[in-house]
Parts: structure tokens; C-alpha cells; sequence
């Protein structure tokens, strides 16, 4: 009976210790680190990963983003505009997954070899992520990555730094996170358009019929025409596919030097004015519906983009906005002489002398 009551206490002994190390493992700070390869730089992330309602991506020149979670997507607090929410997923579930792939460097003098020092210097190659959630905020510095699958990571409050996969490329400039897409707008539905560029006449690019592929430009100046058949196709394409590379909130009082027209077969309008500041260029939308078929893309539209300046590459803008000489054949040249009586090209008709003496 002794004996069996020892073994019945060591037994309880024993559980007790279990159940205490396995409670200290499950509690155990992420900063603390993992261990071996294999294990999660962040345990526990995927499954809170609904509860995160802000991200925060730091470099130490200054750069940073933050992405906000609102009702329906996330929001870029530096723009006020939404962000590409699938790219915020994609970001937060490769957290999640990060898996050590080997150990590295515990010395903080060999921190920026891998991109892991802290970002509080403008030299520090890395970006440190927050995430936030209600009753805790986890950080991580990613640094330098290592071929086409790992990057070098460490817990920012942490000694020890990882290789780790997969690979995980922050961006810590706003641009990068806003969804890029504005409109596109094909040109099979395209019935014509209304061009008032900044330089030169007003002109309008037309077919008559959805069937007619090619666009014509009525009433070219005389002595002109279009430097092919296709020529005036590009502008009624000017909308498809349409991407931003910035935006912001527009200003009173801005003034617009270029505007086109859009009008398509089946009843959507969108007007674009657009602006030149320096190097870089500016558009504004206005869409109008005439049809019930398309006002659904007219009120999206102008709720997504209404007050707002879209900044678009240069080449996009030109392509909204060409002048009308761009278009068309050039002028033939004109030759110019010197003096008279030069023979066969001079303008006198005359021959030289030396052929008359013959």
C-alpha cells in the first residue's frame, strides 16, 4: 500500500510538471523566439489573424505605411484611400506561415550584414511590421531575403535573427499598397471621343457603329490626314486597363489644361481632365450614365474616385491627351535654296554654264 501510495504521488508530481511546461510553452512570448527549424517566428499568428486591425510598416529613412482596417477592406492612413486588400491578406498570411530555416547571428554588431538592426537610423536596411491587435502588438524586422524563397528575419525585441521562409518583401511606401486599378474601359464600347488638349485644336475621334473597328476624325484641317487608317484607335483605348501610381485628396482650385470625353454605345459618359505639376501628372473622373445598363459603373466609379486627383505615369497621360498634329502625316518638307541660278535645283530654271557651253 506504501508503495503504491509513493508511485500515485510521483505520478501526480510528474502530470503537474507536464501540465506546467506545456502552459509555459503555450504563454511563451514570441519576442522569446523560436528554437529549430521548423518552428513559427510569430506561434500562435494564424489564428488571430482577424483580430489584427492595423498593420504597420516602418523603414528608418522616414518611410512608413499604415493600413487600417475599416468595415469592408483596409484602408491606407497615409492616402485615406483603400487599399489592395488582397495584397494586405497575402502579407499577413505569409506571417503567419514563416518558418525558421536556419539560426543565425545573436550579435547586434552583425545585425546589418542581414538587414535585421533595429530602424531607428536611416542607414538601417530593413522594415519593421506591427501588428496590431486589441490586447497585444507583435513586431518583426524583416531584413535582407536570400535567393528566390527565404528572408532574414528577427522578432524586433529579440537577440536571436533567422533565415526564414517564405519569403516576406515589405513595402513600406503607401503607393505600394493602393489598388491600382481606376477604369477599363474597352474600346469596343467606345462610340467616340471628345479631345481638348492643351496644345492645339479640339477634335473628336468617332465611328458610326459598334461593327466599325476603325475610328475616323471628321473635318481634319486641309491638306491633312492620318498617319494610317488605325491612327485614331489609340485615343478610344486611352481607358482600357487604366492604373494609378498615386492619388490624393483634390485641391480648390485647381485648374485643368487638358480634357477628353468619353461616350460609348451603350450609355456611359466619363469626363477626364487632367493637369501637369512639375513631373508629375494629374487626372480627375466624372462619370454620367444614360442607361439603366450603366449606371451602376457610373455611381461606382464616381464613389470611388470622386474628389480625388488620380497621379498617373506620363506615358498614360499622353496617351489620354494626344494633340492632333501627333496623329496625322507630317507636312511634307520644304526645301529651301540659296541664291539663284543654281541649275538644275535652283529656282531659275537656268542651266549652269558650264552645261550651256555644251
Amino acid at each position: 500500500m506504501m508503495l503504491n501510495a509513493r508511485r500515485l504521488i510521483a505520478l501526480l508530481v510528474t502530470g503537474v510538471a507536464v501540465i506546467a511546461l506545456a502552459l509555459w510553452a503555450s504563454s511563451r512570448n514570441p519576442a522569446e523566439g523560436p528554437t529549430q527549424a521548423g518552428e513559427p517566428i510569430l506561434p500562435g499568428l494564424e489564428h488571430s489573424l482577424n483580430t489584427i486591425t492595423e498593420v504597420r510598416l516602418v523603414k528608418g529613412d522616414g518611410t512608413r505605411t499604415t493600413l487600417k482596417k475599416s468595415a469592408t477592406d483596409w484602408i491606407i492612413g497615409e492616402r485615406g484611400f483603400p487599399a489592395d486588400s488582397s495584397r494586405v491578406r497575402k502579407l499577413l498570411l505569409d506571417l503567419a506561415q514563416l518558418k525558421v530555416v536556419e539560426d543565425k547571428t545573436t550579435d547586434p554588431a552583425s545585425y546589418a550584414e542581414i538587414g535585421v538592426e533595429d530602424v531607428n537610423s536611416p542607414k538601417a536596411g530593413g522594415t519593421r511590421i506591427e501588428l496590431i491587435e486589441p490586447d497585444k502588438t507583435l513586431s518583426l524586422i524583416v531584413g535582407n531575403t536570400s535567393g528566390s524563397s527565404s528572408s532574414y528575419v528577427r522578432v524586433a525585441s529579440a537577440k536571436r535573427s533567422f533565415l526564414a521562409s517564405p519569403q516576406v518583401v515589405p513595402e513600406a511606401d503607401p503607393r505600394r499598397w493602393l489598388d491600382e486599378n481606376v477604369i477599363d474601359l474597352s474600346e469596343s464600347r467606345v462610340a467616340n471621343v471628345v479631345e481638348h488638349p492643351a496644345s492645339g485644336p479640339a477634335y473628336t475621334v468617332t465611328r458610326p457603329t459598334v461593327q466599325q473597328a476603325v475610328f475616323n476624325i471628321p473635318s481634319l484641317p486641309k491638306g491633312r490626314e492620318l498617319a494610317s487608317v488605325s491612327a485614331a484607335n489609340p485615343v478610344a483605348s486611352a481607358l482600357s486597363g487604366l492604373t494609378l501610381d498615386d492619388i490624393r485628396k483634390a485641391g480648390n482650385g485647381a485648374t485643368y489644361s487638358d480634357h477628353a470625353t468619353f461616350r460609348t454605345f451603350d450609355g456611359l459618359t466619363v469626363d477626364v481632365s487632367g493637369r501637369k505639376e512639375g513631373d508629375h501628372r494629374f487626372i480627375a473622373l466624372n462619370a454620367i450614365s444614360s442607361t439603366k445598363a450603366t449606371a451602376p459603373e457610373a455611381q461606382a466609379l464616381d464613389a470611388r474616385f470622386g474628389g480625388w486627383e488620380i497621379e498617373v505615369l506620363g506615358y498614360k497621360y499622353d496617351a489620354l491627351f494626344p494633340p492632333l498634329d501627333g496623329l496625322l502625316k507630317p507636312l511634307p518638307a520644304v526645301t529651301k535654296t540659296k541664291g539663284k541660278g543654281r541649275g538644275r535645283t535652283g529656282k531659275t530654271g537656268k542651266l549652269p554654264k558650264a552645261a550651256a557651253s555644251n
